[in-house]
């Protein structure tokens, strides 16, 4: 006898097996309320301290268990709660930036690449610019209040790192300036700046130039001085005259200006080293109403590869930093300075980026 056939489920959806029969349910949460902990335990099958585990000591998990439970946040969209992870860590997930306020290419990026490098690592970030030693000691107070687990400065000048290093108190510090001391509590992470100048004199010494004058940006500045250097440095060694150092600004007029004080000095005109990329192009344009061309009559080398330097007429040899890299070794030096690690200094090599406005000497 045929037995008969079972009805149809009233539900069309209930119908389709589970692949795993026993893992339970997605939980679904509502609108108002964002996915917890608990739900990621349940979906992942595990119980509540082991994704906390996962999230604080993921070193201490299997693999495996690690991975099951990062699907499970992927496919519910959780993310920690920061500010109960620092009440049960006792550690702050808030991180302080300081810059001197200058909406200049180098220091922009450089905060960019520190924020990304924090939000990575899973901690909120608060940037205040400091233009003066007040704004300064003000910004550093605030900061501190704020309860902040360690600070990064974009420290361009000497004054602004010992503002911060004479108010830190006990908070670990990271200075992104080139040349600056380490000191207890204060590390430094920066772009080998000596380096950069010592490759851009160096591309120019195997063009033949016997020649390279240096437009450098403020002398009270880590990164100007650390490629004047360089580019003397270098000079002395490869056995080219290093030519005239006309000390300026940042800004194109400043390279327009820099570059008409060598063409008046009666100077012999050689190649030019430009300590960032907006010197270069006013250094050019002043070439250019002199009746000289780029770089047929003069190479010139910039310093940063700015958004836009290979548009420029010609397009800028230069000196390429890679903020990026720069910003998540400042928060592994500070997230490791937090744990208890002593201060330390470390740097990333920049890279030389040559275009149209170098040629080989003529004769």
């Amino acid at each position: 006898m045929i037995a008969p056939a079972s009805p149809a489920p009233s539900n069309p959806s209930a119908s389709a097996a589970s692949p795993n029969p026993t893992a339970p349910a997605a939980p679904t949460p509502t609108p108002e309320r964002r996915p917890s902990m608990s739900d990621v335990a349940k979906l992942a099958g595990v119980s509540h301290q082991t994704v906390s585990r996962v999230l604080n000591t993921p070193e201490a998990v299997r693999e495996s268990t690690r991975e099951r439970v990062v699907e499970a946040m992927t496919t519910l969209g959780y993310r920690p709660n920061l500010a109960a992870r620092a009440l049960a860590s006792s550690k702050s997930q808030l991180l302080g930036i300081m810059s001197a306020g200058e909406a200049r290419f180098g220091p922009t990026h450089a905060i960019h690449g520190v924020e990304q490098a924090a939000r990575l690592a899973d901690y909120l970030t608060t940037h205040l610019p400091a233009t003066n030693p007040a704004e300064a000691e003000e910004a550093t107070q605030h900061l501190l209040g704020a309860g902040v687990g360690g600070i990064v400065v974009i420290a361009p000048t000497h004054q602004l790192a010992d503002q911060i290093t004479a108010h830190r108190r006990n908070t670990p510090v990271v200075l992104l300036a080139a040349g600056a001391p380490v000191s207890e509590g204060v590390s430094v992470v920066s772009v080998n700046q000596e380096l950069g100048a010592r490759l851009a004199v160096r591309h120019l010494a195997k063009l033949g130039h016997p020649l390279i004058h240096h437009i450098s940006g403020p002398p009270r500045w880590f990164d100007a001085h650390t490629r004047v250097m360089g580019w003397r440095t270098e000079c002395e060694a490869l056995g080219v005259e290093h030519g005239l150092l006309v000390e300026g600004g940042w800004d194109a007029a400043d390279g327009f200006a820099a570059t008409n004080t060598i063409l008046a000095s009666g100077a012999p005109l050689g190649a030019i080293f430009a300590a960032n990329d907006l010197l270069a192009l006013g250094a050019i344009r002043a070439l250019r109403k002199r009746g000289l061309s780029v770089p047929e009559d003069v190479s010139v080398v910039g310093f940063d590869d700015s958004e836009g330097a290979d548009f420029y007429v010609p397009s800028l040899t230069t000196v390429r930093q890679p903020f990026a890299l720069v910003g998540r070794l400042a928060i592994e030096v500070l997230l490791r300075m937090i744990d208890g690690e002593p201060a330390s200094s470390s740097s990333v090599e920049p890279e030389l980026v040559v275009r149209e406005s170098t040629t080989p000497a003529r004769g």
